[in-house]
């Protein structure tokens, strides 16, 4: 029974489940170039929020032991507490809660949070 249970968890399903009106602030670390952007306008935080709610991943391998990453992420709600924590490798992998995931369906739209790092630079 257990196992059977355990092997449900590798069946395709959406991770993130959180309404844009709860988040106050997504902080993303950047591992190719060491810098770090706060997110607080609103209309950045729901559209990364809708994004992640929208894409269906599948579990994959173990991520412990794994070094580098692209996009560290944290989800802050209004009271200033970490809703979620997960790292953006690319448009169709992410790693979350210690395993490698793949998305199945609509890709994380990695290009928009390359750019407000490149948009950021320039101040």
């Amino acid at each position: 029974m257990v196992l059977i249970i355990y092997g449900t968890t590798y069946i395709p399903h959406k991770i993130i489940k959180i309404e844009p009106a709860e988040v106050s602030k997504i902080t993303v670390f950047n591992g190719n170039s060491g810098y770090q952007i706060n997110i607080t306008d609103q209309s950045d935080i729901e559209y990364i929020i809708n994004n992640l709610n929208n894409t269906t991943l599948k579990k994959g391998k173990l991520a412990i032991g794994f070094m580098g990453f692209s996009f560290r992420t944290t989800i802050y709600n209004q009271n200033g507490t970490i809703i979620e924590k997960l790292i953006i490798n690319s448009k169709d992998t992410i790693r979350y809660k210690g395993f490698f995931y793949t998305i199945t369906d609509q890709p994380i739209d990695y290009e928009y949070i390359k750019q407000m790092f490149e948009n950021e630079s320039r101040f």
